[in-house]
């Protein structure tokens, strides 16, 4: 693995952690007596039905970054870090410091075995 401008194992918990708590406060269930629902006119129970469902979106969001934050974690327990999932060539340093979870260079982002 090429010298990195930063410990990615550092970068990486302190991504974990704070994806996890992310995810656990859109994720908290709704305080009890608190209604929801869809009605004709827009008020309370509207609004936050539609923040529920945007937060479920976000999280998910955040649950698939966490998914690569632990793949990322997992490499680098097992020497492979810093190398593309798909091609196994190295991954600029300059994406992992940007990204410190980059699971694939540049040439495959997006992609997965």
């Amino acid at each position: 693995m090429t010298e990195l401008p930063f410990d990615p194992a550092a970068e990486l918990a302190a991504k974990a952690s704070e994806l996890r708590r992310t995810i656990g406060r859109l994720t908290a269930p709704v305080e009890e007596g608190s209604t929801i629902g869809f009605g004709k006119r827009i008020g309370d129970g509207t609004i936050q039905a539609i923040q529920q469902l945007t937060d479920a979106g976000s999280a998910q969001r955040l649950a698939d970054t966490l998914d690569q934050v632990v793949r990322a974690q997992a490499k680098l327990a097992d020497g492979t870090y810093g190398r593309c999932d798909v091609c196994d060539e190295p991954i600029d340093p300059e994406r992992l410091e940007f990204r410190p979870w980059s699971p694939t260079c540049v040439r495959h982002a997006g992609q997965t075995r």
